[in-house]
């Protein structure tokens, strides 16, 4: 019998949104994303202390200092982590730049670059790996420079609102991740009245509508629909290019026989409603004019870039106390 998490492959590239790697053998993803809430999460594990140590005993080589070691030691981490899920998936992996320098162009560039000649050291090409940068103004710009003068695929994070997703496409990015759950999470917070369920869940409104617009015009980069907060919306979704799905809702669908029909498709997007072109080309006051109209938008990018950095900063000091 098929399942519904089989189905969904035949038209949608599965991605596991996790740096669990027993999860990801299990539902055998094409991808994998991870961000530093989930490496927080897996560094609290014994399983996990084998990569510590790698990381550790680089830092103490590197650095001079107690701030140079611990970034050191948190950059090889991450990848450590990449490593490992690379020997697990067949396609890619996402490792995010830290959040505190989402408004920072050139150290976003810099950290991007780290990232690759690390993975790159290990014999990891850099074309296994998406650096996954929060969409700012200034993380769009970066990732634009990084895909066009150094061949470094990225995948832009934290996308909320309409206008992220047209300046994302238009700097040629390979790959954007909207985020679907924290948009409902905003309107059941501040507009609790509506009606959220099914197609009218608002996150899946966007993505439907970013993934019909990339299509109508002709943009090559990926839509990969993230942060689910049920199978509804993941299957309401079905045919976006890429889906990551954390592993309690990967074994709901695994376990579900209910038919999975396609509800996007590229045809669907060229018979529907016609979007007009919109541009945000070298024009930083648009989109950020945008943005800030954008009231969930604004909020939830904001409120993520924060989420994300706090989780960086506890994992670094947990890395200062093995340090020292």
């Amino acid at each position: 019998m098929t399942t519904q998490l089989d189905a969904l492959k035949q038209f949608t590239t599965v991605v596991a949104d996790s740096g669990a790697f027993e999860t990801i053998r299990e539902f055998k993803p094409q991808d994998a994303t991870t961000n530093p809430s989930l490496i927080l999460a897996a560094v609290k594990q014994e399983a996990y202390a084998k990569l510590i140590d790698v990381a550790i005993k680089y830092g103490k080589e590197k650095g001079s200092d107690i701030e140079s070691q611990v970034e050191h030691t948190t950059d090889r981490l991450l990848v450590e982590f990449g490593k490992e899920i690379l020997a697990i998936v067949p396609g890619r992996v996402s490792t995010e730049v830290d959040a505190s320098l989402s408004f920072d162009k050139e150290a976003t560039k810099a950290k991007a670059k780290t990232l690759i000649a690390l993975y790159e050291s290990i014999g990891i090409s850099k074309d296994r790996v998406l650096i996954k940068i929060a969409s700012t103004w200034e993380g769009i710009q970066a990732a634009r420079e990084l895909e066009a003068e150094n061949q470094i695929h990225c995948n832009l994070t934290l996308l909320f609102g309409f206008g992220q997703a047209v300046a994302c496409a238009e700097a040629g990015v390979t790959l954007i991740s909207p985020f679907v759950g924290r948009i409902l999470d905003w309107y059941k917070a501040n507009k609790p009245e509506g009606d959220y369920e099914g197609a009218s869940d608002p996150g899946v409104v966007s993505v439907t509508k970013i993934y019909n617009y990339y299509k109508i015009h002709g943009y090559k980069t990926i839509v990969m629909g993230a942060s689910f907060r049920n199978t509804g919306e993941i299957t309401n979704l079905a045919g976006c290019d890429f889906l990551t799905i954390a592993p309690a809702l990967l074994e709901k669908l695994s376990k579900s026989t209910e038919p999975l029909p396609r509800v996007l498709s590229p045809e669907k997007a060229a018979a529907g409603e016609q979007y007009k072109k919109v541009s945000f080309v070298d024009d930083e006051p648009a989109f950020r004019w945008a943005l800030l109209q954008d009231q969930m938008a604004f909020d939830k990018l904001h409120q993520g870039i924060r989420g994300f950095a706090a989780d960086a900063e506890i994992l670094k000091q947990i890395l200062i106390a093995k340090l020292q």
